[in-house]
C-alpha cells in the first residue's frame, strides 16, 4: 500500500486528504477467466496505441475531441464496450498530460536534448500488458464475499475472488472512482486509490533530522541508524547473483533472472515502508516534525566511486521520501525538505564548514572546535537545525494557530 497526493477544494470547510493506494490480488477460478483478463488488457492497450497515434497526428489532446474522433473505431476494431472505450481515451489523454507536465518540469532534459526530442517526436506507446483503468460501470466490488465482477472482451465475469490484507479491505470500504487492472509476473492485481482524511497537523516542538545515505540508508538526529549493514549484504548478494546468471546466458539462467528481477525491488519497498513508519512514529511520539534532504537530482549531482555506483543507482531514495511524506501527513506530522548542500561538511555544534571536516565516510572531526562524531549523525543534526529554521521563518506551510494537539 503506497502512494501520495494531496488536494484541497475551494469550499470553506474542505479538508485535506491523502490518496492511498490499496492493492488486491485477483484469483481467477479458471484458465478461461485468466485468458479473458489478459485478452482485455491486450485489446485495450492496442486500442490506446491507435488513439495515441490519432491524437499525435491531429493534435487532439483533449478528451472530448479525441473521443469524438476514435470512439466508434475503438469499439468496432477492438471489440471494446462503450465505457471501456471511454476509459481508453481518458488513459491516452492522461498520458499526454503527464508527458507535457514532465517536459515543463524538465524531467526529460533541457530543450534540444535527445531524450526530450525523442519523447516529443513520436506518439506515446502502451505495452500490451500495461495497466488499464476500470470505473464502477465496468467493475463492481463485493467486499463481503471478497469478489469482483469485471467487464472483459469475452463478456462480463462475475465472482472473481480476490485476496488482500485486512487494512486494504478497510480502505476499500471508502473507495470511489477508478481502479486499475494490472498484470505482473503472470498474476492479476486491482489497484484502487482511496481518499483518507488527513488529520490537523500540530505545531512541532523541534524537528527530527534524517540523513539518507548509501552505507546507512537513514540516520536520525537522535543517533539512530536504520537499515545499514544487513540490507547492504542483501543488495550485494543479489547483484553478484545477477552478474553470475547474466554470464551464463542460458535459457535456465534467463528464467531465473526473470523470476528474481522484482525481488530486490519488493524488498526495497518493504524496507522503505518499515523505515518510514519508524521515523514517523518517533516524530509523532515526541511531538516533533521531520526534516529531510531535498534529494532531487542526486544521481546527477553526486560522483560515487565504482563500488558505490550500483548502490547509488539501485536504491529508491525518492520512494523512501514519498513514504515518509505520506505517512507523516496521515499522522499529522509536519515534513520539511531542506537544502542538502554541505550538511556532511558543516559542524553541527559550531557551524564551521570545510571539506576536511569529513575525515572518512563514517568519521566527522571539526577542524575548528574539535567535535568528533559519526558523520551521518552530524549530518542529520544539521538537517534538523535547517528544518527548524525553515519552519520558523515560514518557508513551509504551517498549521493554523487554532490547530493544537
Amino acid at each position: 500500500m503506497l502512494g501520495l497526493r494531496l488536494f484541497n477544494s475551494s469550499e470553506p470547510h474542505s479538508v485535506f486528504c491523502v490518496k492511498v493506494v490499496a492493492q488486491v490480488k485477483l484469483l481467477p477460478v479458471s484458465a478461461h477467466d485468466a485468458d479473458a483478463l489478459a485478452a482485455t488488457l491486450r485489446a485495450c492497450n492496442r486500442a490506446a496505441n491507435l488513439a495515441s497515434e490519432v491524437a499525435f497526428a491531429k493534435g487532439l489532446k483533449r478528451r472530448n475531441v479525441l473521443q469524438k474522433e476514435v470512439y466508434f473505431r475503438l469499439k468496432a476494431d477492438f471489440g471494446l464496450g462503450a465505457q471501456s472505450a471511454v476509459r481508453v481515451v481518458k488513459k491516452v489523454c492522461d498520458a499526454y498530460a503527464t508527458l507535457k507536465a514532465n517536459i515543463k518540469a524538465g524531467n526529460l532534459g533541457p530543450e534540444g536534448s535527445k531524450r526530450r526530442t525523442r519523447a516529443q517526436s513520436r506518439p506515446v506507446r502502451f505495452r500490451e500488458d500495461a495497466a488499464q483503468p476500470f470505473d464502477d460501470r465496468i467493475l463492481t466490488w463485493n467486499l463481503d464475499e471478497r469478489t469482483v465482477s469485471i467487464w472483459t472482451v469475452a463478456g462480463r465475469i462475475k465472482g472473481i475472488p480476490f485476496a488482500c490484507s485486512g487494512q486494504a479491505l478497510k480502505l476499500l470500504a471508502s473507495r470511489k472512482g477508478e481502479s486499475d487492472l494490472v498484470l505482473r509476473d503472470g498474476m492479476f492485481f486491482l489497484i484502487a486509490t482511496v481518499d483518507v482524511p488527513e488529520p490537523d497537523p500540530y505545531e512541532p516542538d523541534g524537528f527530527l533530522g534524517v540523513d539518507l545515505g548509501i552505507v546507512n540508508i537513514a540516520t536520525t538526529s537522535d543517533g539512530t541508524v536504520l537499515a545499514g549493514r544487513r540490507l547492504n549484504r542483501y543488495r550485494r548478494r543479489h547483484r553478484d547473483l545477477r552478474a553470475k546468471l547474466q554470464k551464463k546466458r542460458t535459457k535456465s539462467a534467463k528464467r531465473a533472472l526473470k523470476r528474481l528481477r522484482r525481488r530486490e525491488a519488493r524488498h526495497a519497498a518493504h524496507t522503505n515502508h518499515i523505515i518510514a513508519k519508524q521515523l514517523v512514529t518517533t516524530a509523532e511520539r515526541t511531538s516533533r516534525g521531520i526534516a529531510l534532504e531535498d534529494l532531487g537530482g542526486i544521481r546527477q549531482r553526486v560522483t560515487a566511486g565504482k563500488q558505490q555506483r550500483s548502490q547509488l543507482h539501485s536504491w529508491a531514495f525518492a520512494q523512501l521520501g514519498t513514504f515518509i511524506a505520506y505517512k507523516a501527513r496521515r499522522a499529522g506530522v509536519a515534513v520539511v525538505f531542506v537544502d542538502p548542500r554541505n550538511t556532511s561538511r558543516q559542524c553541527s555544534q559550531c557551524w564551521h564548514t570545510h571539506r576536511t571536516n569529513r575525515v572518512t565516510q563514517a568519521r566527522f572531526a571539526c577542524r575548528s572546535c574539535g567535535a568528533v562524531m559519526h558523520a551521518d549523525h552530524n549530518g542529520s543534526r544539521n538537517i534538523a537545525h535547517r528544518g527548524e529554521t525553515a519552519w520558523q521563518r515560514g518557508a513551509v506551510n504551517r498549521p493554523s494557530p487554532t490547530t493544537t494537539r
